[in-house]
């Protein structure tokens, strides 16, 4: 297999692609399942899916609009949800909804519903391009370093948002980096397993590793190598049995996690 990722650079992309993106979505889905904001994934997912439609009807590079279309969609859900005062899911089901009625129109007036789309809506991580690695790649490093200098802040802010925010923490600086990365980490992960299993990405591998450790680095630790395995062992089995990646990876992961909660159980952790 070691032979084989060095000898197609097509390969190379999807190794690295995969791997970023594996870093990224495990380190931002343990803050969004601890901050009861897991389903933010699908919610965006249904908003980029609208930009996706509009930049093909347009005839435009549809990562470039989508990305545009996520960081948006993400700071109006956490306008709606300050100035509405509605819950996290109100704010998203309002937006994602939005959305996704607008890719389903623009969708069937252009009659455009073809290969470009279901490629997104799926994922073809063995297609990720040299532009998509490195903003993988440049993403990944962005997530890392933005975790690391705001690690105590973001704890804070996720076990007691409302100390946090009297004690004059920065709490909408915080919160508006965390939601507009995973917005973009969404965007550049849907070539790894598409839109409709990103949630999947964000949410497995950082549950598992919620699952098989007792502190909140140890579950940092392994919902990263966790996400990363099941990644790297998805693409293995998509390359060696020819089995549609996106699905075989979030598989994989499930399994992870079904172990971690049977261990668990069996207070093994």
């Amino acid at each position: 297999m070691i032979d084989v990722l060095w000898r197609y650079g097509f390969i190379q992309r999807a190794f690295l692609a995969g791997l970023a993106i594996g870093l990224s979505s495990a380190l931002l889905g343990l803050f969004l399942l601890l901050r009861r904001e897991a389903m933010i994934g699908h919610g965006l997912g249904h908003i980029i899916f609208g930009g996706l439609a509009l930049a093909l009807s347009l005839n435009l590079a549809p990562i470039p609009v989508a990305l545009i279309i996520a960081t948006l969609a993400s700071l109006g859900m956490l306008r709606l949800k300050a100035r509405a005062g509605f819950h996290s899911d109100t704010a998203i089901a309002i937006i994602s909804s939005v959305g996704l009625a607008a890719g389903i129109l623009l969708v069937s007036l252009v009659n455009r519903y073809g290969v470009d789309l279901l490629s997104f809506l799926f994922g073809d991580i063995l297609a990720v391009d040299q532009t998509e690695m490195v903003l993988s790649l440049l993403l990944a490093l962005l997530v890392a370093g933005f975790l690391f200098f705001n690690y105590h802040q973001l704890l804070f802010l996720t076990f007691s948002p409302e100390t946090a925010r009297a004690s004059g923490l920065k709490t909408g600086r915080l919160e508006t980096l965390l939601t507009v990365l995973t917005a973009l980490t969404i965007v550049l992960g849907m070539k790894i397993v598409g839109l409709l299993l990103m949630t999947s990405l964000l949410v497995i591998p950082a549950a598992a590793g919620l699952q098989m450790a007792r502190s909140f680095q140890a579950s940092c630790f392994m919902a990263v190598l966790i996400s990363i395995l099941s990644v790297l062992a998805g693409l293995w089995l998509a390359v060696a049995a020819d089995w549609p990646a996106s699905a075989t990876i979030v598989l994989i992961s499930f399994v992870f996690f079904l172990i971690s909660f049977i261990l668990r159980r069996r207070r093994l952790f």
